[in-house]
């Protein structure tokens, strides 16, 4: 299996599928997300999934018949995960090599600046002895999340190829643009199928994920008056200016860089500017709901007294609501968690659950009424060119996911 598993991930990280954020009209953001898409379709028909399709938005959808015995029935399983990587750091021409990790700091080939250092990372001492991969520091990886597509890739070659592996129905479902927060735009829940979902999106060996943030996305626009700086003088109105004074006010140990566990976070993102109006989008961050509005208020705080330093410009706020914490859905079925956690154990792990700073698939398609927990893939430091994957942890997400289907299916 660790084989199959790593074979599969090495070939899918070389398939560049970044997307991009902000892009307007256009599903999924990039088009060469399709070009895994298009793979993954041709994966699952020469397996011998009858039903494998790919919509007009490049979601990927397959279904998978029970083979419980007569009387037996089971609610249909869904197994989900992304196809793109983060817009943070180039995929492409992704390098991957494969280290029998003895201990040790690890400089990586392509930029021997970048290192990956034992005493910094506590998941890399738990690894020796184990198999890994790294990119070569001029890429992230694409763990996250090709290692949970080359997972759920793994078990529907066990599902086909082994009757004798009793399940219910499995639903399996490939998204695009989950990393700009359009995973489910255009994920069609009925067509899909499932009564219950797991994303495939974690990371550390045997943590499980019921909550994430509930999180929502502002944008402050500051309208100056762009002059030729030759002859600006009172005339001028710099809108960077306020915005750096902004920045400035945003408090320190409300960042993503001062934070941790349940603690919420402000974070400015994204600044691009002229003199003439100059655009910051913000991330809220917070596990309770409530606690957004408390974040907004600092913002409207602080415009209050950025504004009167710069009375000709114009500051405008606008916050839309991205996704919600899932933990209060997904707890309304005791089964949806409980049978994760005996699967865990099966696989001879000792499972926790662990808060998401941040979101999946899942907490979408919770509230939208698919209860989608997380579960790990043995991915580490997503979104950078410190990327890296233990395959042992990979193999042991694949295990929890056959004894998942087993548990669901009353074996």
């Amino acid at each position: 299996m660790a084989d199959t598993l790593l074979s599969r991930f090495l070939r899918y990280v070389k398939i560049d599928t970044q997307s991009k954020e902000g892009v307007e009209g256009r599903y999924p953001s990039t088009e060469k997300q399709l070009d895994l898409s298009r793979l993954l379709l041709g994966e699952l028909k020469e397996l011998g999934v009858r039903d494998a399709r790919m919509d007009k938005y490049g979601c990927v959808m397959a279904s998978i018949p029970s083979n419980i015995p007569a009387g037996g029935k089971a609610p249909a399983v869904g197994l989900i995960a992304h196809v793109d990587t983060s817009e943070a750091c180039s995929g492409a021409d992704v390098k991957p090599k494969v280290i029998e990790y003895k201990g040790g700091d690890i400089a990586l080939e392509g930029d021997p600046s970048i290192v990956l250092k034992e005493s910094e990372d506590p998941e890399l001492k738990k690894c020796v002895g184990k198999t890994i991969v790294v990119a070569d520091g001029t890429t992230l990886l694409g763990a996250d999340d090709k290692a949970g597509v080359a997972i759920i890739m793994t078990v529907v070659e066990k599902l086909m190829e082994d009757p004798s592996f009793i399940h219910g129905e499995v639903k399996i479902g490939f998204t695009p643009d989950e990393e700009v927060g359009a995973g489910t735009d255009h994920f069609d829940i009925k067509a899909f199928g499932a009564q219950v979902a797991y994303t495939l999106d974690g990371e550390q060996a045997g943590e499980l994920n019921k909550e994430t943030f509930s999180a929502d996305s502002a944008t402050i626009t500051i309208h100056g008056k762009e002059v030729h700086p030759g002859t600006a003088k009172n005339v001028m109105v710099n809108s960077i200016r306020a915005a750096a004074d902004i920045i400035a006010r945003t408090p320190r140990d409300k960042a993503p860089e001062t934070t941790e566990g349940y603690e919420p976070y402000l974070h400015p993102h994204v600044v691009e500017g002229t003199p003439g109006k100059t655009v910051i989008k913000f991330l809220f961050r917070d596990f309770k709901t409530e606690g957004l509005a408390g974040l907004k208020r600092i913002l409207e705080g602080i415009i209050a007294e950025v504004q009167p330093l710069h009375p000709k410009a114009r500051i405008e706020l606008a916050v839309s609501e991205s996704y919600r914490n899932m933990r209060e859905d997904l707890e309304k079925d005791p089964r949806v968690l409980e049978n994760l956690w005996k699967a865990v154990q099966r696989a001879g792990l000792e499972p926790k659950w662990v808060p998401i700073r941040g979101g999946t698939d899942g907490s979408r398609l919770t509230a939208d009424g698919l209860p989608t927990p997380n579960i790990f893939i043995g991915g580490v430091n997503s979104h950078s060119k410190n990327e890296w994957l233990c395959v042992d942890t990979m193999q042991k997400s694949c295990e929890t996911v056959l004894h998942l289907l087993q548990i669901w299916a009353g074996k």
